[in-house]
Order: structure tokens, then sequence, then C-alpha cells
């Protein structure tokens, strides 16, 4: 019986592992996976005949070993040439035909296209179907062996699943830690008072050569195949044959490898690798392009250690390092004091980055940041850059430990500390500051939406005392605008107009203008849509307003002291004076429809239309709109790059609609 039943639990956790690592599909939580990996492990503790090479026991090594040798691969571990640019993705493709033509190849060869993973190549060699060794490339001829650490490793088999395997194959791949994984492991270090990792793949390298297995078993490691080298007792004839062999014996393989014929769809692929590159939850650092039909890469061959038939069309990093020449303070809307780093100029993914976030003071003092540090600087698409953490082996002891001002540097007034988020914060309300950027925050797109106003048009109004709250712009003219820089007499017009258009603005946008702390856009539109009106908002009392859906006590107190405080009331009334829009239209008094009772959120980029606007037709046919995912959503609107909330909703059993889907739900139910 006991023999059954560890055959069963074996069973069982390898297709647990495949679903996870292989399928993407994760069918049970870490604590039922654990139970059963406990059973086996006490069967095979009790009765150790049981015990076999490639059980998932066997992956938990522990010990110290006293090194790493060296071992020579099979086949060399070719490195790749670069191509940085269009031109040289298309130079080495002219090349390529060129050589095809001179062997009496007419036809134009298929490719594959893959996204070129930033870590550490691994050689994964199995003798029978069962794992004997893994190596790292080293210099090509030979790398060190880890065998016991990549034991410890889930996303790779101790055995193929097969039941005629190979008698030797060896499986290449790269070795890496997923990218929310990495943001875990450093936020742990933190919490501990441990130095943060540079990047995910240093890390991972790092933890691939930790002399005791139990630390790497530790690391949230996880692999890619991509290739097969050395081979006995059986035969591909393509690079996307053995990859799809690999798939269906249970190694992981990259969902975006696609194969293609012609360079221009080569090129289309590798930019659109690219454009997706900060959706992904891996670092990528390229694309590489193979020439598909083995036949031809072995008649291709290599130039030095550059195989002919092969090419990485490479990105611009997203992770550099650079001199914190100093950090400064920006005192935003609600009296925050936020931290920036002033950086020596780098390049990080194609864009010169002079400033970087810094979060609060205590964030700074977890990561050991001090003013002369050469720094980890991180960029991700749009993302506005983060200092990572200091690079401690280049410290010289001259750096200087930041420390918040006692008073705030824009107006003199003394500063407090918010002990619940470790924030600092002015407590003068008429800061300068506190002005100018609460008026930036009105005229952005999700408040009034008003073109032609800037950051710079503003400072340089408060400066000159034309606009000194955000009604004040209401009062604006031609005559004030013609003397500014920048300004002739449409541009200034078109200015005026612009602003004059903004009062219409629909009541959500205005109250989320307002800048109360703690109220987004659709928590405005929320309160907007329960009170009908500014009037009846400040009539509210706090209980009433955290029983709207969304709102809670927090966000009800910030709102009731901020519909309290003497000045804020003035403002209002000069903004009802102005005729901005402060009760809810015909149009956007709730509805009954055919999404009455239902709630959606919205996440992502759509194509054809805003996000505003899907809540908007959302809330037409009667739905609420949210911006946090909950077991009571009633569906997830995901667009492109989704991120967090798309991973919730699965992990959370909710529908997930796409666009197209989501464009079909709202045509059904007009």
């Amino acid at each position: 019986m006991s023999a059954a039943r560890a055959t069963e639990l074996r069973t069982q956790l390898r297709a647990w592992d495949r679903a996870y690592y292989l399928d993407d599909a994760p069918v049970v939580d870490d604590a039922t996976y654990d139970a059963a990996l406990r059973e086996l492990r006490a069967l095979e503790a009790a009765q150790p005949e049981l015990i076999e090479p490639d059980s998932p026991t066997q992956r938990v090594a522990g010990g110290v070993s006293g090194g790493f040798s060296e071992v020579r691969h099979l086949l060399p571990m070719l490195s790749l040439a670069n191509a940085r640019d269009d031109d040289e993705l298309m130079a080495w493709d002219i090349r390529l035909q060129k050589l095809l033509g001179e062997t009496g190849e007419a036809e134009e060869p298929a490719f594959v296209v893959e996204p070129k993973i930033d870590g550490l190549a691994l050689s994964l060699v199995y003798r029978d179907g069962l794992l004997e060794r893994a190596v790292t490339r080293g210099n090509g001829e030979a790398g060190e062996d880890v065998t016991a650490n990549v034991r410890t490793i889930r996303a790779i088999p101790l055995s193929i699943d097969d039941p005629n395997p190979p008698a030797l194959i060896e499986v290449r791949g790269e070795c890496y830690i997923p990218l929310e994984a990495f943001r875990r492991l450093n936020e742990e270090r933190l919490n501990a008072g441990l130095p943060v990792y540079m990047n995910p793949r240093n890390t991972a390298a790092g933890s691939l050569r930790q002399l005791d297995s139990s630390i790497t078993a530790e690391r949230p490691l996880s692999f890619w195949s991509y290739a097969i080298g050395a081979l006995e007792g059986i035969a591909f004839g393509s690079q996307s044959m053995a990859l799809a062999w690999l798939s269906e014996r249970g190694f992981p393989v990259n969902p975006r490898i696609q194969r293609m014929v012609g360079i221009e769809a080569v090129r289309e692929a590798c930019h659109a690798i690219e454009r997706d590159r900060e959706s992904l939850d891996y670092d990528i650092d390229g694309a590489v392009v193979k020439v598909d039909e083995l036949a031809l890469q072995a008649m291709l061959g290599a130039v030095g250690r550059d195989p002919r038939w092969a090419i990485a069309f490479k990105f611009p990093p997203t992770t550099r390092t650079t001199k914190l020449l100093g950090i400064e303070i920006n005192v935003g809307r609600t009296g925050a004091l936020n931290p920036f780093a002033e950086l020596e100029p780098v390049e990080v993914g194609g864009v010169v980055v002079r400033h970087a976030t810094l979060h609060n003071e205590e964030d700074i003092n977890r990561k050991d940041i001090r003013v002369g540090d050469t720094v980890i600087v991180q960029r991700a698409g749009d993302v506005i850059p983060q200092v990572i953490g200091p690079v401690l082996e280049d410290r010289t002891g001259a750096e200087q430990v930041f420390r918040m001002p006692d008073d705030c540097p824009a107006c003199g007034e003394p500063v407090v500390k918010n002990e619940e988020d470790a924030k600092h914060f002015c407590v003068n309300l008429r800061c300068p500051s506190r002005d100018i950027e609460g008026i930036k925050h009105f005229v952005a797109r999700s408040a009034m939406d008003i073109d032609g106003v800037g950051e710079k048009l503003i400072e340089r109004l408060y400066e000159l005392e034309l606009v000194r709250r955000s009604s004040d712009l209401y009062a604006l003219t031609v005559a004030d605008l013609l003397p500014l820089e920048g300004f002739q007499e449409t541009s200034a017009r078109n200015t005026v107009e612009a602003i004059a258009a903004s009062r219409a603005r629909p009541f959500g946008n205005v109250l989320f203008g307002l800048g109360i702390p703690h109220v987004g856009l659709v928590t405005a539109q929320a309160i907007t849509r329960a009170f009908g009106s500014m009037e009846r908002l400040v009539e509210a009392g706090v209980e009433e307003i955290a029983e709207v859906d969304g709102v809670g006590m927090v966000i009800a107190e910030a709102v009731a002291a901020w519909c309290a405080d003497p000045e804020r009331q003035v403002e209002v009334a000069a903004l009802a004076a102005a005729g901005v829009t402060l009760t809810l239209s015909e149009d956007e008094l709730p509805v009954e429809g055919p999404f009455t009772g239902m709630t959606f959120v919205v996440t992502g980029t759509l194509a054809g239309m805003s996000r505003d606007e899907a809540h908007a037709a959302i809330e037409r046919l009667g739905g609420k709109t949210t911006s946090s995912v909950s077991k009571a959503t009633s569906y997830l609107v995901a667009g492109e790059k989704a991120g967090s909330k798309l991973a919730k909703a699965e992990q959370a059993g909710v529908p997930i609609l796409d666009e197209a889907a989501f464009i079909v739900l709202l045509g059904s139910s007009s």
C-alpha cells in the first residue's frame, strides 16, 4: 500500500509542477502541494527502498560542497553576435542569404524568434531519461557543475516525461528569477535589514553558485528551455520541432517563441517582443533570431564563437548604475514631502535619466542610500525611474546619510511625520508648493483636462500672482497671457477657451480634480453618484460617506475633513461662481439596466476606448466600476499590459473579458 501511495503522490506532484511551470495554470495552492510533499517524504523516510532518483523529494538538497568542479560541454555553447537596430538585423540577413546562395539553397529559410531571457545559461544532460548533470555555460567550452543546486529548481524536470526517452539528450536553457518573485525577495531583505540585490540576473547567477544547495532551494529560481545540444537515440529536423518535443515532455518553453518566413516578419516580431517587454514577468534584453532548419544551421556553421545562423536583436537596458549627486525634496499637493534623487545623467531603457523616485525617508534608510553613492537605477516603460539601492562595494566612506528637514523647504513651516505611512508633511495648508501641485492636479487629463495649461505655465502664473488657486484659472484673460513667453494672440485665446470649456467637465472629474487625499477618479465618481451634488456631499457625515461602495472610514474621514475646512469651502464657492459643474447631469444619474448589481474592474490599455469611456459605458448600463479586484467583482476587463489585477482576478476566479469580449457584452446589453 505504501508503494502505491508513494507512486500516486509522485505522479500528482509532477502533474502539479507541470501545471505550474509548463502550463502557467496552477491547480493547487502551496499548502496543498507542501502537504503532499511532506507525506511523500515521510513514506520514503520510513521505507528508503521507495525512493526514486527523480522523486520530487530529491529536489531539496542540503550540505555544503567544497566548490564546483569544471566540466567540459559535450558540444560547445556558442555566443551570439548582436544586432542593435533594424539596419544591423537586415545586414545579417543579407549576409545569411548570400551564404545560402553560395551553397545552392534557393528558398528563403524559415526563422524562429524567441525572447532573449536575461538569466544564466545552463546545460542539462539527461541519460536514459534521468537528469545526470547540470553545468553553467562558463567559457563555452567548459562550465561549473551545479547539479546539486539545479536539482532544487522545481521548473526543471528531474526526469523526461517519456516512456522511451533518448539514450542521451542535452537540454539548454536559461535560469532566471521571475520579476514578482524578485520584488518579494528584495522586500524580505529590506525588512531584515539586508542590502537589496541589484537585478534578477545577478541574483540568479549567485543563487546557482551557492556552496550550500539548501540556500539555492530558498531562492525563487525558474527556467526556460531554448535549444537541444548533444543527442543520442533521437533526431530533430528543426529548432521548432525540438522545442515542441521539449514542451510535450515537461520542459518549460517560452510561449512567445514564433516560427516565420521573411526578415520583415522577423523584424516585426522582434519589435512586438520589445513592445510587450514591460508586461512580462521576467527580464529580457532582446530577441534571438535563429534559422529554423537544423541542417541549414549545420551547413552555415560558425565564425569564431558566433553561429552564422543566429543573431541577438538587443534592446536598451532597463537597469543601470550612476552617481547619486544629491537628494532634493518636492512638496506635493497633500503636503507630503517627497524626496527624489538628483543623478549623474545616465541612459536607461533608451531615455536619459537625471531624476528618480526615492519614496520616503524610511525607504531611503532601509535601502541605506547615501548621497555620493553609486546607485542602481531602474526604469520600466513609462514608469518613473526609481533608485533600487546602492552598490556597496563602490563606497569610499565619503558618502553622506540623508535626513529629512525639520522645516518645509517651500515655505519654512514645521514638518510632521505621519507614522501610518512613513511620510513627512508640511503643516501649512497654504504652502506655495502645495498650491502649485494642487493646480497641476486640477488641470490634468483625468480631472479637468485643460489643454495648453502645463506645469511651467502654472508655475509662472503662480509667481506672477495671476493664479493662486484652481478657481483663479477661470478669471484669466487673453490680455493676461499675451505678455508671457510663448504666447501669441491665437495661442492665448485657445488656452482661455480650453479653460472655459472645462467648466462642463462631469462632476466626478471635478471632485477628483479638487485633490482630496485618498480620493482617486473611480472613488470620486462613486461619491458623486451617491450624493448627486457638492452641496449634498458637504452636508453628509463621515458614516454616510463611508457607506458608499469602495470608500470606507479612512477615505470618508478625509473627505469629510476636506469639506469642513473653511478655506476649501471658499474654493468650492469660487468654482461654483465660475460655473464649474458641481452636480450630476441628468444622463449621469444612477440608472437601472442590464448591468445593475454588477461590479466591473477595468485594467490595462484598451485599443478602442479610454478607461474613462469604458467606465462610462458600464455605468450607462447600470453597472458599477471599482479600482480593486475582489471576490465580489463580476468581471475584470483586461486590456494590454493588464498586470497584477489580472493575476489577482485569475486567482480569485473572477470572469475575465478581453477588449473584444467586453465590446460584445456591451453590444448585447444595449
